[in-house]
């Protein structure tokens, strides 16, 4: 899909919405690995002519020894994923990128569903600690997007990436990302949700799925919705 073709889509939605005459200015796309929330992340990003800020996961250098010694490395991995994403949403909330639109592949209040489940009570104790302290604006998401999908999906959609530290993710670590998830998002009420099965669809490379998902992502504005689609094939 083009430039052109992104910017004919969205007129036609504000004419035949006309309450909902421009996109979210704050999207968040947020799921468990594999799950695709970046590329659709930034896929969203270009057809709304917005910013982008993506987490960066790949800068934390204890993370590739986390994947196969959880123990050893899943405090220093957490405490260094909690600061670096507590500074990125400080600059979000304090930059001027809302005017132009933002998407982001984050957000700051899934931080403790990966503590949970690595952590010792302890160092759980210590992590929260953390958490508490910091001084963070909580800049609140026009529209939050949560991509759900199988873990054998999930675990396919790692392997064709190919990133070298995601190799010896488990399915059982998976599968308790995937619950946890599941249930902070049963309980989450702070932005309007649309939550998207994401197992047969393919909106990064199939023009057709990407217009379903933007004319909802376009049209909610409230609430808590579903989105279970057929793939178009």
């Amino acid at each position: 899909m083009t430039h052109h073709d992104n910017q004919a889509l969205l007129n036609t939605l504000k004419k035949n919405t006309p309450e909902t005459t421009l996109p979210p200015k704050f999207i968040v796309v947020e799921g468990p690995i594999g799950v695709g929330k970046s590329s659709l992340a930034k896929r969203l990003a270009k057809s709304f002519n917005c910013d982008m800020v993506k987490e960066k996961a790949d800068e934390n250098p204890f993370l590739e020894h986390f994947y196969t010694h959880t123990d050893q490395s899943a405090l220093p991995v957490q405490l260094h994923f909690l600061t670096e994403r507590a500074k990125q949403w400080n600059d979000l909330s304090q930059n001027d990128l809302f005017s132009s639109g933002v998407v982001t592949d984050f957000m700051l209040e899934k931080d403790p569903i990966f503590a949970k489940l690595t952590l010792t009570d302890e160092e759980y104790k210590l992590y929260d600690q953390m958490y508490r302290s910091l001084c963070v604006k909580r800049a609140r998401a026009d529209l939050v997007v949560y991509l759900q999908a199988p873990v054998e999906v999930l675990l396919a959609r790692i392997k064709k990436r190919g990133v070298k530290h995601e190799k010896n993710i488990s399915g059982e670590y998976l599968q308790k990302l995937s619950n946890a998830y599941t249930e902070f998002f049963h309980h989450y009420d702070t932005s309007p949700l649309l939550i998207v099965n994401a197992s047969d669809i393919n909106p990064i490379d199939n023009d057709a799925d990407y217009e379903q998902l933007l004319k909802h992502i376009c049209s909610t504005r409230s609430g808590r919705h579903f989105l279970n689609p057929l793939p178009i094939l």
